[in-house]
């Protein structure tokens, strides 16, 4: 990102309070830098920017300190956008309220546990934002995408998500739902129009390439039907069912969202969760189909599948436990019945973000060409559904999903 796309307000007098709050002995600014926190196609929703300000204590040593801004895109469509479901408002809340509520639940229960960075207000910010602590410092950082996530890894987010999981049953059982804001995530009637426009390019994408992958007579058919009512099936996949194990859903749980602390033998330390964006009321089986179809390497994702499952259950049981859930612990079982009832998700997460995830980096990977019906959209797309690494995995994908009936419509 050019340093052009940084705004102007962006500057020294901006973090001032926060670093006298946060900084012992702060004297002033000696060096204030911003600059871009990531490239093309490891972020699409928000401008990323990494601040690194050097500061001078009252001893007059220096020290550096630095922070991670998110801000939103200058877009038309993404302003549209906006109007209807405010990310930012979204993840201020989920920053500010839910992440410190529960961990604040874990601690009354006698056990620590951090979901992810700290996060900060900014005064006179002239823009939505999102400010946080800069993870890499403490040394935390995004596996391989392209390679995706190896056992250890998987079993390690899978444990995360079930503690966070976990804790937001319990929030919703003692002190019932959450905000408004915080429970349909995109799934509001109002987004509907957008996301029906949105689909039908990406559809007829897909379509397209489909015909070229190994196997696809088995599912072509399929996907062809599907196309007029994949919005529809989608929004019915939304709806909550409160006879079923329901949670917050962190909405977002590909590989860039998951960052990973190791020690020195390289043996994994720590695991947080980041980009609360897209959060959903619902069923488990949104985050595990998204999280396990999107990030885990193309020999353990169909293979090790159900063995995840139980992986993920028996760290939910232990948390629920934990934290003296007065409702009933859903079994195995019902997460495998829920991961069939709701199975459709697994083919949009197969179809939308694992493409993103198993993209090379490219400098055309960007929110607008993601869902542009531009020329330049088009062929981002088409790039996205032909990338070698992508064939291999839908074609792994596919047939598992169509044999599970996850495609029936």
């Amino acid at each position: 990102m050019a340093t052009g796309k940084i705004p102007d307000w962006v500057t020294a007098d901006l973090f001032e309070d926060l670093l006298k709050a946060n900084v012992e002995g702060f004297s002033k600014v000696k060096n204030f830098k911003a600059d871009s926190g990531s490239a093309a196609g490891e972020n699409y929703a928000t401008i990323m920017l990494r601040v690194n300000i050097e500061v001078e204590l009252k001893d007059g040593k220096s020290k550096s300190v630095s922070f991670m801004v998110k801000l939103p895109h200058q877009l038309e469509v993404f302003q549209e956008m906006m109007k209807k479901t405010n990310i930012f408002d979204i993840e201020r809340t989920m920053y500010n309220e839910v992440v410190p509520e529960m961990e604040a639940i874990y601690k009354a229960a006698g056990v620590d546990i951090t979901f992810g960075a700290k996060s900060y207000d900014l005064k006179n910010a002239k823009s939505d934002y999102v400010a946080l602590e800069d993870l890499g410092v403490k040394g935390f950082k995004n596996a391989n995408r392209l390679d995706g996530l190896d056992q250890t890894h998987t079993e390690r987010v899978l444990r995360k998500l079930a503690q966070w999981h976990a804790a937001s049953a319990v929030r919703v059982a003692t002190k019932g739902l959450y905000p408004d804001i915080l429970l349909q995530g995109l799934f509001k009637e109002e987004n509907r129009p957008m996301m029906t426009e949105m689909m039908k390019g990406m559809g007829a994408r897909f379509l397209k390439s489909c015909v070229t992958y190994e196997g696809h007579e088995l599912f072509i058919d399929t996907v062809k039907a599907l196309q007029p009512v994949f919005i529809d099936k989608m929004f019915e996949i939304a709806k909550v069912d409160p006879n079923e194990f329901n949670v917050l859903n962190h909405g977002d749980s590909w590989s860039n969202n998951i960052m990973f602390q190791y020690d020195a033998f390289g043996k994994i330390k720590e695991v947080y969760l980041v980009d609360y964006q897209m959060p959903k009321y619902g069923t488990v089986a949104q985050d595990l189909l998204y999280f396990l179809i999107s990030s885990t390497k193309l020999e353990d994702k169909i293979t090790k599948f159900d063995y995840f499952i139980k992986v993920y259950h028996e760290n939910l049981v232990e948390h629920l436990k934990i934290l003296n859930y007065t409702k009933t612990i859903p079994s195995l079982r019902d997460i495998h019945l829920a991961l069939f009832k709701y199975g459709f998700f697994g083919y949009s997460v197969a179809t939308g973000v694992m493409a993103a995830v198993l993209l090379d980096p490219t400098e055309n990977a960007s929110f607008e060409n993601f869902i542009g019906e531009t020329e330049a959209g088009e062929d981002f797309q088409l790039q996205l559904y032909n990338s070698p690494r992508f064939r291999k995995h839908i074609s792994v994908v596919m047939p598992w999903l169509l044999n599970r009936g996850s495609l029936e419509i």
